[in-house]
């Protein structure tokens, strides 16, 4: 995590300066952009650990930025914004976001959050692919698929449901409690537990779609399982 760099894209010099102050006295390295287009060749160029990224910008705005730093790849971002609306927040968390903060906030909340987001990011190690029965989870590629012997089928996951799916089938056949599902999957602004049961809804019928249903299933009053041994 020492001397990562954070690409902070945002439009208030005031609000970049104080980051960039924050973030240096913690060891960090910062760029900034002032709009979306520099924002994203710095991504092109820099390849940043962590963006820190506004919504409201000349331009493009954050959702439509995020969108594409995510079609790029899996480079950790936080979205700090003065939109505080809860559709707003899960519009960010379901294109891709890993935290969310709203406006006004603490500089030290922000650098606190990083690193939180770099821990659980940079925890996650690029193992070979897995398999359990048909479904192949590729940690590398950040895809999954099933084959039924007649041919791949893709699964088109949000980044939370693709780590849900990656952390269970690292342990195959093992109940997990939503509890440790959230610690290990969800971004700190969406760390509900309730939460949880919406993306495992949402990844089993993706599942059961690709033809793999039954794979991943509840366990009463526990958590989920995703194995062969799923009824």
């Amino acid at each position: 995590m020492n001397n990562a760099l954070i690409l902070l894209i945002e439009d208030e010099p005031e609000i970049v300066e104080i980051l960039e102050t924050y973030f240096a006295r913690e060891g960090f390295r910062t760029i900034s952009a002032n709009d979306g287009a520099i924002g994203l060749a710095h991504h092109q160029r820099l390849k940043p650990d962590l963006i820190v990224l506004d919504v409201k910008l000349p331009g493009l705005d954050g959702f439509e930025i995020l969108a594409a730093i995510r079609r790029r790849g899996d480079t950790p971002v936080i979205m700090a914004t003065a939109l505080a609306e809860d559709l707003d927040k899960l519009q960010a968390l379901r294109i891709g976001a890993d935290d969310y903060v709203v406006k006004p906030y603490n500089p030290m909340e922000i650098v606190a959050r990083a690193k939180a987001v770099l821990r659980r990011t940079s925890g996650r190690d690029a193992r070979q692919q897995i398999r359990i029965g048909a479904l192949t989870v590729d940690p590398v590629a950040y895809m999954a698929f099933v084959d039924l012997g007649t041919g791949q089928r893709s699964l088109e996951l949000t980044r939370t449901e693709f780590r849900l799916l990656q952390c269970m089938a690292s342990s195959p056949n093992r109940v997990f409690e939503r509890s440790e599902l959230v610690d290990a999957c969800l971004p700190e602004g969406e760390a509900l537990e309730r939460t949880v049961d919406s993306h495992i809804s949402n990844l089993r019928r993706k599942l059961a779609s690709a033809g793999a249903d039954g794979l991943l299933v509840g366990v009463r009053g526990v958590g989920y399982r995703l194995g062969d041994s799923g009824g």
